[in-house]
């Protein structure tokens, strides 16, 4: 039995499977060349191992090998889509319709666009998290050029209906973006039958390597141009300047590969064991579970403990790593923009609902025996914290 703590925070980050080192350690140390040094065989070797990369990464989004621009990661890939969309169109609108419960990815890029006199609508979700398709059709208007939509939450798991919404904005002629970051891998994700014209993911959140995303660029029905962030070479069709990470961009195709692979089978065991440990904490009653359980990641779970500040739990069980809410957020000392989207529920205020909430999230390397010990460990330390709780009232 290792010393290391329980992982349990794989919305956070997943671990490098070995089969994606294995495929990746080849371009590290023989074949390190540059894809877009065309001259010799080093880059032909690089530059063919991406144009692989790219075909095997379409075919698991069902998308063309053209449409896949390769970036740093999903926060690139959403600013790539979301900036990158409102500069093209802004001559035929200024308005973007989003969610209040979206990564900071997405939130802050719109927020940056208020500032440059873009008009934003955040839309707010049920008291289970779901996102209404109607209600995105009642925020689009005659100047709105994009609507970014997340596919499911980070925070969550919660799935929103993206291809209604998809439709809704194909029959409404607007520019739909989801961020796929957290389905790709755990969801069938089909960027065309989503209608998903620009779709964002990255690799580290299905055991790839970190530093290295997509964001998917349709070329046709509709046919979509985003301009370019960073310049300094035209690559990636002129969307994306710099060199290639052919190591992570390998890695990336390879984690995709056993994901889509593996998804089935992955998703049946997570869920059960996500499941017995939901039963397992809900027995310390007073428990309030935040999200809709369906639909929703077959890994994720998110639970609100009643009379319990949810940073005091998580250092009082060292023993597992879980977290309050986004990593991306986590140095941000504010509850979760998230939960306290969901409304106060059977709490005094959304932000003491927040305050009080714990996320879980499994992986395929996650093993029975950990979920015994953790819901073990984590039930114990609610117990213990409740008696200080009730003895400071």
């Amino acid at each position: 039995m290792t010393n290391r703590p329980i992982y349990l925070d794989n919305h956070s980050t997943t671990a490098l499977d070995p089969a994606v080192l294995d495929a990746m350690l080849p371009f590290l140390r023989e074949s390190y060349g540059n894809a877009a040094s065309v001259n010799h065989a080093f880059g032909w070797e690089a530059k063919d191992a991406v144009d692989r990369a790219r075909e095997s990464v379409a075919q698991a989004l069902n998308a063309e090998p053209r449409e896949i621009v390769f970036t740093s990661g999903a926060t690139e890939s959403i600013n790539l889509a979301i900036k990158g969309a409102a500069e093209t169109l802004r001559d035929r609108g200024r308005h973007i319709v989003t969610c209040a419960t979206e990564h900071r990815a997405v939130l802050d890029v719109c927020r940056r666009l208020e500032r440059d006199g873009f008009g934003v609508s955040y839309l707010p979700v049920e008291s289970d998290g779901t996102l209404s398709p109607d209600r995105v059709g009642e925020g689009i208007r005659d100047d709105t050029i994009l609507v970014s939509i997340m596919h499911a939450n980070n925070e969550t798991g919660v799935v929103h209906n993206i291809a209604a919404i998809g439709g809704l904005c194909a029959a409404r002629g607007v520019l739909f973006h989801t961020d796929a970051t957290q389905s790709v891998g755990k969801l069938p994700v089909d960027a065309k039958s989503m209608g998903a014209a620009l779709l964002s993911c990255s690799a580290h959140k299905f055991h790839g390597p970190k530093g290295v995303g997509v964001l998917r660029v349709s070329r046709r029905d509709p046919r979509v141009k985003v301009a370019a962030q960073i310049d300094g070479g035209g690559h990636e069709r002129g969307m994306r300047s710099g060199t290639l990470d052919v190591p992570g961009i390998v890695g990336m195709a390879r984690a995709l590969e056993i994901a889509v692979a593996r998804m089935e089978s992955d998703g049946a065991r997570m869920r059960a064991l996500r499941d017995e440990l939901r039963a397992r904490l809900l027995e310390a009653g007073d428990v309030v579970e935040n999200g809709a359980r369906e639909p929703r990641l077959p890994h994720s779970l998110n639970l609100a403990f009643r009379r319990v500040d949810s940073v005091a739990l998580i250092n009082d069980v060292p023993g597992i790593a879980v977290s309050t809410g986004s990593a991306c957020s986590s140095a941000n000392p504010e509850p979760s923009h998230v939960i306290m989207a969901l409304g106060a529920g059977p709490f005094g205020s959304p932000e003491e609902r927040a305050r009080c909430s714990v996320r879980f999230a499994l992986s395929r390397f996650t093993t029975a025996e950990e979920i015994d010990r953790a819901a073990g460990l984590v039930r114990a330390s609610v117990e213990k914290l409740r008696t200080f709780s009730s003895v400071g009232e």
